[in-house]
């Protein structure tokens, strides 16, 4: 059973009348983690002013859990994809069955897909086959597109590129590459999700894309129930940890919480349309 903490506001928030709306781009409300208690998540992520949650698919099943999630609750959103380790070699009726999750308005992403050369689940032609199949879906039905990369950006760059001008503006999930990496999404007109692993002492190079990148382009995500932020690092996590997250960006960037906090929801507002 997972164990939340009482939630932490930090120093330089305790003053605030309102604490300022936040969007967590990237959330999976359906894992054994939050059995039982996403109603209970909502709403201390509601006290922490995450107003809005999007819940990630990451195969057929959990995508079809999401937009379940999605359709119960006003303040979330949900997007549906195979991610890399759960690729397959999938054929017209996979697609189908992906593209009738999509089609509901709650569902607002493909995602989360792409290419994990880490932990190497599957092998790495399937895997850049899966992902192109959900990226022409993507084009196809006009939704933008949650990639997860690790390990494997030249793949991706040798890949997506031909179909970036044809996707709505997408989001490079957990973004771990470096400033030059950074630099090549942004140009493709991607969008950097932020996660708590900002947070950590030893995330200079993501500290330094932080710092480097256009405030109009990046997004906050919690990716619950994992990678929680300091001071919670190593517990489950959950959004209404997202604060944290989103207060290092603005230590980082020298800039006020609210400013941060204001663009990183519009940014989410505009890629999800919601």
């Amino acid at each position: 059973m997972a164990h939340f903490h009482r939630l932490s506001i930090p120093e330089s928030h305790k003053n605030m009348q309102k604490l300022p709306e936040l969007i967590d781009t990237h959330a999976h409300l359906d894992f054994p983690e939050f059995a039982g208690s996403i109603p209970a998540a909502i709403e201390r992520a509601a006290q922490a002013g995450v107003s809005v949650i999007v819940t990630i698919g990451v195969d057929i099943k959990t995508s079809r859990n999401a937009a379940q999630i999605a359709r119960s609750y006003d303040r979330i959103y949900a997007s549906a994809g195979i991610h890399p380790h759960a690729s397959f070699s999938m054929d017209a009726g996979d697609l189908r069955e992906l593209e009738k999750i999509a089609a509901d308005r709650r569902v607002v992403a493909i995602g989360e897909i792409g290419l994990d050369y880490f932990r190497d689940l599957q092998p790495r032609p399937i895997q850049r086959e899966c992902m192109k199949q959900q990226i022409e879906l993507a084009v196809k039905i006009a939704k933008p597109v949650v990639f997860h990369i690790r390990d494997a950006w030249e793949d991706f760059f040798r890949i997506v590129p031909e179909f970036a001008p044809s996707l709505p503006p997408s989001v490079m999930h957990c973004f771990s590459g470096d400033w030059s990496i950074a630099r090549r999404c942004l140009d493709m007109g991607f969008y950097l999700s932020i996660p708590g692993v900002v947070t950590f002492p030893k995330a200079q190079f993501l500290q330094d894309v932080v710092r480097r990148a256009p405030l109009d382009r990046l997004l906050v995500e919690t990716d619950s129930p994992y990678l929680a932020p300091v001071p919670y690092r190593g517990k489950t996590n959950e959004p209404a940890y997202l604060l944290h997250t989103a207060g290092k960006i603005a230590q980082c960037r020298k800039e006020p919480f609210e400013k941060v906090a204001a663009h990183t929801t519009q940014n989410a507002r505009t890629v999800f349309e919601i």
